[in-house]
Formats: C-alpha cells, sequence, structure tokens
C-alpha cells in the first residue's frame, strides 16, 4: 500500500471511529456507504445532517438487517435506500436509525424482535418469516412463484394482500415491501460432480438445505438427498464435503464468501430466493395517518428501486463468482420441463401443503393465477 492509500485509510478509519464513538453510528454507516469517510469535511457534514434529521424526527424507527450497507452491490437489500425514503416520504418525521450488518440478530432472531416490538422494523427472508405467519410459505413450493416475475405478480396481487396479508397481522407485523433478489440456484461445490442440469445429476448428492419441510420434500423428489445444515456452518460444510452442494440465490453465495469453494451454478428458477421488511403493526398504528402513508409510500418506491436494482446486482455477482472460477448453466425449455415435472407444485405430494398453508385448494387457485398473472411491474430474470 503506497503512503497515499495508507493515509486515506487512516483517515477513514479514524473518521470512522469518530463517529462511531460519539454514537452517531448510523451517519458512520451512511458516511462509509457513500465513500465519504476520507473527507473530514464530509464526514461532518453527514454527521450534523443526521443529528438534524434525528432531533427533527417525531418518530425514531431502528431498521436492523443481516446484511452489511455495501451488499446491495450483489444482493439489492436496499436498505440505506429505504431509510432515504422513510425518512423523505414522511417529511422527516420519521428518523430511520439502521442497524445493518447483523448488529441486532439476523433471519427468524430480526422477525422475532419485531413482532414483540424491540426494535420497529427489520428485513428477514420469507422463509423465516414463515413460523410466525405460516401462509407465506406458499412460495417456498416449487415453480409456484420461483422466477422472479411470478414472484411480483403474486405478492403485489389483491389475492395476496387479500388472502396472506391478515394471516401476517394477526401476527404483529405490517409487510412493508417485498424484495426481490432472484431465484435460488443449484451449486455445486468446487472438487465435486460436473454441472446439474437434469434431476438426474443429482442423483446421490447431498444437498446442504435450510429446515424447510418444503425444500426438503423437493429436493428429494428431484433426487438428491437432502442434508440439514445450519447456515453459518454450511462453509465448513462444503468444503469438507459433508455437502456436496447448496441452493441461495447468486447474490448471496458472493456476499457470504463462497466464491473459492465452488465450481458449477444452474439456474432452476424453483423457489425465490426472497426476502420482506416487516414493520411492528401496534407501532404502525400509533402513527398519524399522514406518516403511515409516507411510510407505505416509501417501502412502494424502494420496491421499485429493488427491481430495477436486480440485473445489475445480479451481473455483479456473476462476474465476480466468474474471476474465481464458478461456471454457470442456463437450462433449456425441454430441461426446464422435466425439473416441473419432477417436482413441480402441480404434483399431488404437494396438495397438503397447499390446503394446510393456504386454507382451502380454492384459496390456492386465487394465489395461483395471481402468480400467472401479470402485474403493473416488470422484473427481469436471470
Amino acid at each position: 500500500m503506497n503512503s497515499n492509500n495508507r493515509e486515506l485509510a487512516s483517515a477513514e478509519r479514524r473518521n470512522f471511529l469518530k463517529l462511531a464513538g460519539t454514537g452517531s453510528f448510523t451517519a458512520a454507516m451512511v458516511a462509509g456507504s457513500a465513500g465519504l469517510l476520507w473527507s473530514d469535511a464530509a464526514v461532518a457534514q453527514t454527521a450534523q445532517e443526521e443529528k438534524e434529521r434525528a432531533a427533527a424526527a417525531e418518530h425514531t424507527m431502528t431498521l436492523a438487517t443481516a446484511y452489511v450497507l455495501g451488499a446491495s452491490r450483489s444482493y439489492p437489500i436496499m436498505q440505506l435506500d429505504l431509510k432515504e425514503n422513510i425518512q423523505n416520504a414522511t417529511n422527516g418525521k420519521i428518523y430511520v436509525k439502521l442497524a445493518p450488518g447483523g448488529q441486532l440478530g439476523a433471519g427468524g432472531a430480526l422477525a422475532q424482535a419485531v413482532q414483540t416490538g424491540t426494535i420497529q422494523a427489520a428485513q428477514h427472508s420469507l422463509s423465516n418469516f414463515a413460523p410466525f405467519a405460516s401462509a407465506v410459505d406458499l412460495i417456498n413450493l416449487p415453480y409456484f412463484c420461483g422466477s422472479n416475475q411470478r414472484f411480483t405478480n403474486l405478492t403485489q396481487s389483491d389475492a395476496w394482500k387479500a388472502e396472506v396479508h391478515p394471516k401476517i397481522e394477526a401476527s404483529g407485523f405490517k409487510p412493508l415491501f417485498y424484495v426481490v433478489i432472484d431465484p435460488r440456484v443449484i451449486a455445486m461445490r468446487a472438487g465435486g460432480a460436473g454441472p446439474v442440469m437434469t434431476p438426474a445429476d443429482l442423483k446421490g448428492v447431498k444437498f446442504r438445505v435450510p429446515g424447510s419441510q418444503m425444500l426438503q420434500q423437493y429436493y428429494r423428489m428431484v433426487g438428491a438427498n437432502p442434508t440439514p445444515v445450519a447456515w453459518g456452518e454450511t462453509p465448513s460444510a462444503i468444503k469438507q464435503g459433508v455437502a456436496d452442494a447448496l441452493d441461495p440465490s447468486v447474490g448471496a453465495l458472493y456476499v457470504f464468501g463462497f466464491a473459492d469453494i465452488l465450481s458449477h451454478v444452474t439456474f432452476t428458477q424453483a423457489v425465490p430466493d426472497s426476502q420482506v421488511y416487516s414493520v411492528n403493526l401496534e407501532w404502525f398504528e400509533t402513527l398519524p395517518m399522514d406518516v403511515k402513508e409516507g411510510l407505505e409510500f416509501a417501502g412502494e418506491i424502494s420496491s421499485q428501486q429493488n427491481l430495477a436494482k436486480v440485473p445489475a446486482a445480479r451481473a455483479y455477482a456473476m462476474s465476480e463468482l466468474s474471476k474465481a472460477g464458478v461456471e454457470f448453466h442456463s437450462l433449456n425449455d425441454d430441461q426446464m420441463a422435466e425439473w416441473k415435472e419432477a417436482g413441480g407444485y402441480q404434483r399431488e405430494e404437494w396438495d397438503q401443503f397447499k390446503v394446510d398453508l393456504a386454507g382451502s385448494m380454492e384459496t390456492f387457485e386465487k394465489l395461483e393465477e395471481a402468480a400467472g398473472t401479470q402485474s403493473r411491474y416488470y422484473v427481469h430474470d436471470a
């Protein structure tokens, strides 16, 4: 590192510690994400702006996520955009205090923190949301809404809002907006088998799965050997061959550091790797009407920004993974049909899940129609 770079790094570290040490952690995060930490003047201006916004606001919203702020480059979680949009759309009446990078937990722990009112809002996967509002687990039905467009069609539909949102609200949550990341993929470990193009290629493959019974059943149906492994233990399980494959989205594979331990990635589009921002419903209901409307509008703005960001984030993640030697594979129509035939939601093995989660087959059919009906929002698919 040359002397100029050393000086810049030293200034950035000094300014970050100065802000964080004076209780301005959100200001430190905002300045860091904007690349301003090297400039004392810019840091001071950012800190002052955050201080003024916080002082002028009538309500403070702690917004927690599992992701660092820079993650949106490859994993479009949009937390800094959401902060900005909430503050602006409510005319400064809400100040958003960020807690990124898992400071307050991740996954189900964040959902629970929102439910209990410990924090006002958080990001978590829909799979981690399911224990609190089981109906959302419908998104894990294979090929029901695996593509980005079908997921968007479904979650933006009147049917979803009429049938599923009341169940979510009964558990104490208000969905603010659904975050499109990309479908889950099939990612094979380095040194293992070759690319997976058909279900036959999964025979005998030890496939890392989360706790979801639906995902475990799906991978059994398409020929794999489902192997439940906690997320934190997954990298070592892949390295050691305890598991041969895993299925996050491409963006998640990059963000969580799997680049050097993978060989092949196949886009099967079976299940979305989707997220949601939820708000504590009781807190939301205490807000004045204009603030509620502003908060909801901020969710809509952020949702549209998220949809536009998806292909750029994917392209960056793929580029970085490719540098590490990962090869990518897309399915042709005949190959995709083979996957759907082997494990798709139309099979009778899924009927009980449909009834249990939707409440009835009639309700499920309404949601199925919604998933297949183009919404007013377009989103790119891999």
